[in-house]
């Protein structure tokens, strides 16, 4: 009898213990960082995909299509495609302009900046760069758009007027940039100049100047960049080796290190979720923690697809959106995922 009793204590253990995984296994499943929710696919659209941006109260998505010559756009309410924007050349970056209802459209090919009505989709004016105008960033609070540009002979960021469209001069650079971000309260803007030794260059945007260069202690290819102006932290995706760099924006000083997926073009930083995720197109979007300002963990490698490099996350929708560039005969698609909390 003792021993029957003891087996039966043995048992119900067991099962108490197996239901407490099968809890704690859905607990992780369900707090999983992000969740797919659509697939649009673009059978006429090919080649590489670049970045994004968004009309929130319009619900419109804006996706460049580089290797296509087009600006896709979609009704992000319906998740399904409503224009294509043609006449374009290497389009890069997509700026939307809200106060103004403009569309900036930087290219590649020919170094224009391409500005289009947002309600007729209608060309508005085009403005010559010395050469590949790449990404682009809107000061909301001054109405303007900033445009990277340039080789190592001459590049910079060109300043634009978003009502008029007129270039309102530039702040010159050592080569080319890639990602770059803008204080909103502050007046600094953060450049990654892959090409000039892989350092972050650091403008005051007052004077037009730049005012310190940060180095990488050795970490190279740092093209997309993130910003968390509240506590003064920026985070830089590295190609080589694939990892993300956190930095103290009062020093410059590197302060944590995590690898991430390779390939990376684009991070963003979720101050909702105290996240930061990394789109690469090894396939993966690498999820970091913020644990606190100063220590970061990789949560996980979220699977997507091969060719997913460049993404847009949008915290008032809780949307993350990523551009897949079709690879082995797939074709290219735009995916949805929910951002989870």
């Amino acid at each position: 009898m003792k021993n029957t009793n003891a087996a039966g204590v043995f048992v119900i253990c067991v099962g108490v213990a197996l239901a407490a995984s099968f809890v704690v296994r859905a607990q992780e499943k369900e707090r999983a960082p992000l969740r797919f929710a659509a697939t649009v696919r673009l059978p006429d659209v090919h080649g590489r995909i670049d970045h994004f941006d968004v009309d929130v109260a319009g619900k419109r998505l804006f996706m460049s299509a580089l290797g296509n010559n087009t600006v896709e756009v979609f009704d992000i309410a319906a998740n399904n495609r409503i224009h294509t924007i043609r006449g374009l050349h290497e389009p890069q970056g997509v700026t939307f302009v809200p106060a103004t209802s403009r569309i900036f459209v930087a290219n590649g090919d020919d170094g224009m900046v391409r500005i289009f009505d947002a309600k007729s989709y209608q060309l508005l004016k085009s403005v010559h760069l010395a050469s590949d105008a790449d990404d682009t960033r809107l000061d909301a609070a001054k109405q303007q758009v900033y445009v990277g540009y340039g080789d190592k002979k001459n590049a910079g960021l060109a300043i634009f007027d978003t009502a008029t469209g007129n270039e309102l001069g530039m702040i010159p650079l050592p080569a080319h940039p890639e990602g770059f971000q803008l204080e909103r309260k502050g007046t600094r803007i953060y450049v990654n100049v892959p090409e000039a030794n892989n350092v972050i260059e650091v403008i005051d945007r007052s004077v037009r100047k730049i005012v310190a260069t940060w180095k990488l202690g050795g970490a190279e290819d740092n093209f997309p960049m993130a910003l968390d102006e509240a506590e003064h932290r920026l985070f830089i995706v590295c190609r080589t080796p694939a990892e993300l760099l956190t930095l103290d924006t009062n020093s410059g000083k590197i302060l944590a290190k995590v690898p991430s997926v390779e390939h990376a073009d684009d991070v963003w930083y979720d101050p909702v979720n105290k996240r930061i995720y990394v789109s690469g197109g090894q396939g993966f979007i690498t999820v970091v923690a913020q644990e606190d300002t100063d220590h970061y963990r990789r949560v996980t490698e979220f699977k997507t697809a091969e060719g997913g490099r460049t993404s847009l996350l949008v915290p008032e929708l809780g949307k993350l959106y990523l551009g897949v560039w079709g690879q082995n005969g797939r074709p290219e698609e735009l995916r949805v995922y929910d951002v989870q909390p």
